[in-house]
């Protein structure tokens, strides 16, 4: 792996940080919800109802016995009207499973806090709360929590970077959760066995650092602290984020536990906290609603399985058409082909931009300016991986470790020419596994 050592080189992009001082609004039921059943890394969960069931709060809908998965419940009670298939914005079909609210909202049978005793138990609640990577990678959280060399894990880290532009629900989850984020925390700590934890956040965050000190302070806890980040994007990514941190390398293919360290991000630790006071499911989520295009910004806690055309309804409408929408940020997001898609558990926003705020200028030649070297987290070249993809290289790919890029987007952010060089490493890396170099 190319050395680690240029992180700061790595992109100031501009933070449009709209709606950080927005407290979350919490949006009314809507009438109808489409539950995409999947929603995680892995296997899609099979629909366990049928049309015409009458479903409550929290009842499990989805799921399935392969192991890297986790269970998906119902956002609201009422009745399943049908199950749809759509596309979804990786061009692929989901499976949706489309409830009638009835706006009662009552909660299914058997839904308390969960009885943790031992490792087993925390792994077993876990996974009951339908919990995924909340920060967009959606990974079933209870098999990160349980790492086969659990003995060496000695740090776990809160990601509460947020380094992409306009995103501010983690920020508000900070202020608004606080405390929810600590007892969380502290409960993975303990089942973990883990010496220290860290909450990392940016330190254009000023207030959140300053709230968990003083509450840390206040409640007497000496192996939680925070940890001050540049505002750098993409200090938010993991393996940035553990460099910075612990200073270890964590190289593509290599998880974090074998590092000895568990990341998790902030919003997932908060619900976490909030899960284990009442054993509600992962049936809700607070995201930031921002662009040029809506006529109303906010932060919003919405049911899973809202369709986008509602959220913005509830954010007074569109100004204008918009021209592209985005489920996340502008750095990392997915364009969606269509407002009537819904949410899920690892949306963190939408973006709605108009002609003007998403036109991307014409592309033209390189003129090897080296930008995007200096702004690559991992001291990549993309120039070399964009030519070697163009000639169909695949072992020139491998030997420039196209592998390691994470597609976080600063290269093509800073290109004068407006290259797409992410994209194209993104299309290297097939080619490299079609090839079969490891």
């Amino acid at each position: 792996m190319s050395s680690n050592a240029k992180h700061l080189h790595s992109i100031d992009a501009g933070h449009y940080k709209n709606t950080a001082s927005c407290e979350t609004e919490i949006m009314p039921i809507p009438d109808i919800v489409k539950i995409s059943m999947s929603q995680h890394i892995g296997a899609p969960c099979k629909p366990q109802v049928k049309k015409g069931d009458e479903v409550k709060v929290g009842q499990v809908i989805g799921d399935t016995d392969a192991f890297v998965s986790a269970p998906i419940h119902a956002s609201v009670s009422g009745t399943v009207k049908g199950i749809e298939t759509q596309r979804n914005a990786m061009g692929g079909s989901d499976t949706l499973v489309v409830i009638e609210a009835d706006k009662k909202q009552e909660l299914a049978e058997g839904i308390k806090a969960p009885e943790i005793t031992d490792m087993e138990s925390f792994v077993a609640a876990t996974r009951a709360s339908g919990l995924v990577g909340l920060g967009g990678a959606s990974f079933p959280t209870h098999i990160k929590f349980n790492p086969k060399n659990k003995d060496e894990v000695k740090t776990f880290i809160v990601n509460g970077a947020e380094c992409e532009p306009f995103i501010t629900s983690d920020h508000r989850t900070m202020l608004e959760d606080a405390q929810n984020v600590i007892d969380g925390a502290l409960e993975i700590m303990k089942w973990l066995e883990t010496d220290m934890g860290y909450i990392g956040i940016e330190q254009n965050k000023p207030d959140a650092i300053a709230q968990f000190d003083r509450m840390i302070a206040e409640q007497g806890i000496t192996n939680l602290k925070t940890f001050k980040l540049l505002d750098k994007y993409p200090k938010g990514a993991e393996r940035v984020l553990i460099y910075e941190i612990t200073g270890q390398h964590c190289p593509a293919g290599v998880l974090p536990a074998d590092l000895g360290v568990i990341v998790s991000n902030v919003t997932s630790v908060a619900f976490f906290g909030q899960y284990l006071k009442d054993g509600i499911p992962l049936i809700k989520k607070r995201m930031t609603i921002d662009g040029d295009a809506v006529k109303e910004p906010k932060n919003i806690i919405a049911p899973i399985g809202t369709q986008i055309h509602d959220i913005m309804e509830f954010c007074g409408g569109y100004k204008e058409e918009p021209t592209k929408i985005l489920m996340g940020g502008p750095m990392m997001g997915r364009a969606i082909f269509s407002d009537a898609m819904p949410i899920v558990k690892n949306n963190n926003a939408i973006l709605a931009f108009s002609k003007k705020q998403a036109h991307i200028p014409e592309e033209t030649a390189c003129i090897n300016c080296g930008r995007c070297h200096q702004a690559c987290p991992f001291n990549l070249l993309p120039t070399g991986l964009a030519e070697a993809y163009e000639r169909g290289d695949a072992q020139r790919l491998s030997d420039l470790q196209v592998m390691q890029c994470m597609e976080c987007g600063s290269c093509s952010f800073v290109c004068p020419a407006r290259r797409p060089l992410a994209f194209i490493n993104k299309l290297g890396k097939g080619l490299v596994k079609e090839a079969g170099i490891k």
